[in-house]
């Protein structure tokens, strides 16, 4: 049985009283956007504002900053600040950022910091369909879900602590915080439904179409689908879902839809041309700061290198690192880069320097791609299973080394472990030629011509991967049965 916090505010009230908490109950108060009573004690608008301006600094960090694109950047702040005009809490000063990253995400902190992806822009097609998105995040912040949150997850920890005092169980103690920290790592139900019912809420004092919280949720949910039969995780999309912490995401289209109803949708201002021409020649992917993913190879230009993934493997573009990884064998590889300061021989970097003097076998010098490199093994343990651990340091220039480490199971076939050794040994510097051909791939949008088709207008995508004509279709936010639109604007990836 799994244990779940309900944001119920009596609930949490009744623990206080409970455990003689009546200094908190102060806390409890009405909400002015949902109007609800509501438990946030623990944090005041102030420290929200504290806590979002120091998270900031920490998620420029994680996201590798803002697109460069001034003139996006300015777009998507004049809607979100045209949606946030009229809310309850005219305290907050919102500020909305575009991050740099291909991922599909949008999400807010406390003292209204709003953050969307290029990821989520390419799923948008109207600037309707973006504000929806940003209502939605303004609804975290007017509904006060972070301090929410914070303040159930401390009552929660304090109660469990009475209880396991009177039980003389830390047992006790120790299930009721985990709850409470995994209740604290994302919103619940109850808090994204209520951020969609008050996202739509400043749709319509914004004049938007308050449809477009359902139309946008709808493509969000064919992205999920899509990245499922990628992944092989079939096709519907619930499973798959990104938000993974929400409520599904079929569940909350017929929800948005409901609420719409209460306001005349399609009555209000979608602005799809707009929102075109704002997102035309937007990156769309890997932008070349973070290299590319090209099928089963990977290319860096400014670090001035490339590696080739054998055939089964997938290949994972992270901030900070490359992952690449074949379930089915149970093998993965984490490639990163590591300044060498001393500028000391890969062998004295590898055991002195990133093994701190830990015991390896089989270590050995040789040459990766021209450069001196060194390498050693050791069994280790990731999760609960013991995995062999190949680790490979390439000197790349006197003060930077880069770093393969390839896991894979004790009794792994040759095949896998000669897949990992063929992984290390492509690792090379990238030619003049591949350095101007290796361009990132960008949103492109064309007004369809008379005799146009999804056929036709899918012809001339990019081939990304196996799914061009379901990819053409997602970005569009278009079912199987839709038909092209003479004159309207549509969005296809172009290299």
């Amino acid at each position: 049985m799994r244990m779940q916090f309900k944001p119920v505010f009596m609930s949490v009230c009744a623990v206080a009283l409970m455990i003689g908490l009546g200094a908190m109950m102060s806390g409890c108060s009405t909400n002015p956007a949902t109007g609800e009573s509501q438990f946030t004690a623990l944090m005041s608008p102030q420290q929200e504002a504290s806590v979002g301006a120091q998270e900031h600094e920490k998620v420029m960090k994680q996201y590798g900053g803002t697109v460069s694109d001034s003139a996006l950047s300015a777009y998507v702040n004049r809607v979100g600040q045209k949606v946030a005009a009229n809310t309850e809490r005219p305290d907050v000063q919102y500020k909305f950022f575009v991050l740099d990253t291909p991922v599909v995400n949008a999400f807010a902190l406390p003292g209204g910091y709003v953050y969307v992806t290029r990821g989520i822009l390419a799923l948008a097609n109207s600037e309707a369909e973006l504000a929806a998105v940003l209502a939605h995040e303004v609804g975290h912040i007017t509904g006060r879900h972070t301090a929410e949150r914070y303040s159930h997850g401390v009552v929660t920890s304090l109660g469990a602590a009475v209880l396991a005092a009177a039980l003389d169980s830390q047992t006790a103690a120790d299930a009721a915080n985990v709850g409470s920290q995994l209740y604290l790592s994302s919103y619940s139900r109850g808090q994204e439904s209520q951020a969609d019912d008050l996202g739509i809420r400043y749709l319509h004092r914004a004049g938007y179409d308050t449809g477009a919280m359902a139309r946008f949720l709808t493509s969000l949910q064919m992205d999920s689908a899509l990245d499922a039969r990628l992944h092989g995780k079939g096709g519907n999309g619930e499973s798959f879902s990104y938000f993974s912490t929400h409520p599904q995401t079929a569940e909350r289209v017929a929800n948005a839809r409901n609420i719409a109803m209460q306001y005349a949708p399609n009555e209000g201002l979608t602005n799809r041309d707009a929102y075109m021409n704002a997102i035309n020649n937007v990156i769309y992917g890997d932008s070349a700061s973070q290299g590319f993913v090209r099928g089963t190879t990977f290319w860096h230009p400014d670090l001035d290198m490339t590696f080739t993934a054998p055939d089964g493997y997938s290949i994972i573009n992270n901030p900070d690192s490359v992952i690449v990884r074949n379930p089915s064998a149970g093998s993965v590889a984490v490639f990163d880069v590591a300044a060498n300061a001393a500028g000391v021989d890969p062998l004295t970097f590898l055991t002195t320097s990133w093994m701190r003097g830990e015991q390896l076998a089989n270590v050995e010098t040789l040459s990766i791609g021209g450069k001196p490199a060194a390498t050693g093994q050791f069994s280790g343990r990731i999760g609960n299973q013991i995995m062999t651990v190949q680790l490979l340091a390439v000197q790349w220039s006197p003060n930077r080394v880069y770093r393969f480490q390839m896991a894979w199971p004790p009794k792994a076939d040759s095949a896998t472990v000669d897949g990992m050794k063929q992984l290390s040994y492509s690792l090379r510097s990238m030619t003049k030629a591949e350095k101007s051909s290796i361009k990132p791939l960008r949103i492109k949008t064309v007004t369809a011509k008379s005799g146009d088709t999804i056929a036709s207008l899918s012809a001339r995508m990019a081939k990304t991967d196996a799914f061009t004509v379901e990819r053409f279709l997602t970005l569009n936010g278009l079912d199987g049965e839709a038909k092209v639109v003479a004159g309207q604007a549509y969005k296809i990836i172009v290299e």
